[in-house]
């Protein structure tokens, strides 16, 4: 399917790797003007050496508003506007449920929420010239207690209602904006490849167990689903958290 992305300019923030990395990859091959984002050099620097065109490069922490400024600035200074905003930074790494200070809470909520309320927010101008859309990446631990930290379940749910509720004001502006909540991906790095390697028999266990494809997610199928909800193909849909967990949420 086209999905109509050529020539397009998308912002995805997290983009060292893992889900984010995925989504540029994807956006990318549909033709898209990318900007990749992380907050050392050295998470995108790798990637510099394999994308030779269509491509720019940004270092900033978008848990800070005034680097998401500079972030803009420099985005609409390389190629004239923006078009698509993926907000993909957050984690899931916390404190074990009950052992929470206040200082970690506001770490947790600041990279999983405000984050992405700080881009949306930064960004808005430029895609009200635009017409342009907006994907969130939150997570199924914010739809359903799952065992996570607290702190993330918490953020992600707050996340989620904070995409259903802006929905509404952007959408008078132009602007569509949607979250993907992903089950269990595995990604280079990421917590699903560190248990697999500490502990297959219980992965595979609870696989078994709580999803009903029985496997790990992808960061490509994420990516996929992310490039349609940005693509005039899902025109139709705002306000809306897509659970793509394999089968895992019951509610």
């Amino acid at each position: 399917m086209d999905l109509g992305l050529t020539g397009k300019t998308v912002l995805v923030t997290g983009s060292g790797r893992g889900i984010g990395l995925a989504v540029a990859k994807v956006l990318h091959q549909e033709g898209c003007y990318v900007a990749l984002n992380a907050r050392h050099e050295t998470e995108i620097a790798n990637i510099a050496a394999n994308w030779v065109e269509r491509v720019s490069f940004h270092v900033a922490d978008v848990t800070q508003p005034q680097e998401c400024q500079l972030l803009i600035d420099a985005v609409e200074r390389k190629w004239g506007g923006l078009d698509l905003l993926v907000c993909n930074v957050g984690s899931g790494a916390s404190v074990p449920p009950g052992q929470e200070s206040l200082e970690e809470w506001h770490r947790v909520i600041n990279l999983n929420l405000f984050a992405t309320t700080n881009m949306v927010e930064t960004a808005r101008k430029l895609l009200v010239a635009s017409g342009g859309a907006i994907v969130c990446i939150s997570s199924i631990c914010g739809l359903e207690t799952l065992g996570a930290p607290v702190t993330y379940s918490a953020a992600k749910s707050a996340l989620n209602s904070y995409v259903k509720g802006i929905a509404r004001p952007l959408a008078k502006q132009g602007i569509r904006i949607n979250a993907i909540a992903p089950g269990n991906i595995l990604a280079v790095g990421g917590t699903w490849e560190r248990k697999l390697k500490e502990n297959p028999v219980a992965v595979e266990t609870m696989l078994e167990r709580e999803v009903a494809l029985k496997r790990l997610g992808k960061p490509e199928e994420i990516a996929n689903f992310a490039a349609f909800l940005v693509s005039s193909k899902a025109s139709f849909a705002t306000g809306a958290v897509f659970v793509v967990d394999g089968g895992q949420v019951r509610s």
